[in-house]
């Protein structure tokens, strides 16, 4: 389990990097560059993003095939996460007044350990293994 645990933990942190890059670069293509609503655009940068997550996750951080059926269970897992980090942002932004170009940012430090142990059980239900060197 220990070794599991090191080899899949970095992967999940650089596909967190990636993912990271990539819901904020829709985040901000849609509130910044077409001045689409904040929340509005925080949604759409998720959904991507989880798109783009589901599949860099199954190959790389876990060594596991793409099923439908894990496709279709992956964002209801991390209904949660997708839930605090929107409060968090709504929070940030309403309450605290921060920009609306840092509350996303803000918000991933606090939901990455929730999305950690989410994706991974998830991901290993019914583990169905890809060639995956370590």
């Amino acid at each position: 389990m220990k070794k599991i645990w090191k080899l899949e933990f970095p992967r999940f942190v650089i596909v967190g990097v990636l993912n990271t890059i990539c819901y904020y670069l829709v985040y901000l293509l849609f509130y910044q560059a077409a001045d689409v609503f904040y929340l509005l655009s925080h949604w759409i940068g998720v959904i991507l993003s989880m798109i783009f997550s589901f599949f860099l996750n199954s190959y790389f951080t876990y060594g596991v095939r793409p099923t439908w059926r894990k496709f279709f269970q992956f964002p209801l897992t991390q209904a949660v996460n997708i839930a605090v980090s929107s409060v968090l942002v709504s929070l940030f932004i309403e309450v605290l007044g921060w920009s609306g170009t840092v509350a996303p940012i803000a918000a991933v430090f606090i939901t990455v350990p929730i999305t950690f142990i989410i994706t991974s059980k998830i991901m290993k239900n019914g583990r169905e293994d890809v060639t995956h060197e370590a």
